[in-house]
């Protein structure tokens, strides 16, 4: 049996890979990527986000704050996962795609979830000081994005694992009741 594959799953994926790699290029290099590094040019619109998001800002980085790089890391780890799905969905035809998927989005609304989570108990700490309309416009949309598309390659995917498995125990059901004849 073919994997079902969804356009709109794989094209978030294959979307999002390059994104979360220049994402954590810029925390991994931090302070080579941040304004006044030499590698700056690469992240030009990190100059802007520095300033919304104190978590990817000079501050955080002086004080040793490890979350942006742990959550880097985690980043890496998802990417290599979406890559996997693609591959496995796309070119090997693996029934194991739609886990990979799936895992790699609940992966990545998780971490989303954290960081809104972390957001909101500190009170605010790295967003907290911008207006209303930067704080919609670069933190909120953005980052819902991330809350929003794996939440519904979540729901998609669980309904095509949950497909395939009551297919495969109608099968094993049919099988096994063959053999007590």
């Amino acid at each position: 049996m073919a994997v079902k594959t969804h356009t709109w799953v794989s094209l978030w994926f294959a979307l999002t890979i390059p994104v979360i790699f220049w994402d954590a290029g810029y925390c991994f290099l931090r302070p080579r990527s941040m304004v006044g590094g030499d590698l700056h040019w690469i992240w030009k619109p990190y100059a802007l986000y520095q300033e919304v998001d104190y978590v990817y800002g000079v501050k955080a980085y002086q004080n040793g704050d490890g979350f942006t790089n742990a959550q880097s890391a985690l980043n890496i780890v998802e990417n290599f996962m979406n890559i996997a799905y693609l591959y496995l969905a796309h070119v090997a035809g693996s029934p194991a795609a739609p886990l990979v998927g799936f895992a790699s989005a609940v992966m990545t609304l998780s971490k989303t979830v954290l960081y809104w989570l972390q957001e909101y108990y500190c009170g605010g700490c790295a967003v907290g000081h911008n207006d209303l309309k930067t704080l919609i416009v670069y933190w909120i949309i953005p980052n819902g994005l991330w809350l929003l598309v794996p939440s519904f390659i979540i729901w998609q995917l669980a309904k095509d694992i949950t497909g395939a498995l009551r297919v495969a125990d109608r099968a094993a059901v049919k099988t096994a009741s063959g053999k007590k004849q």
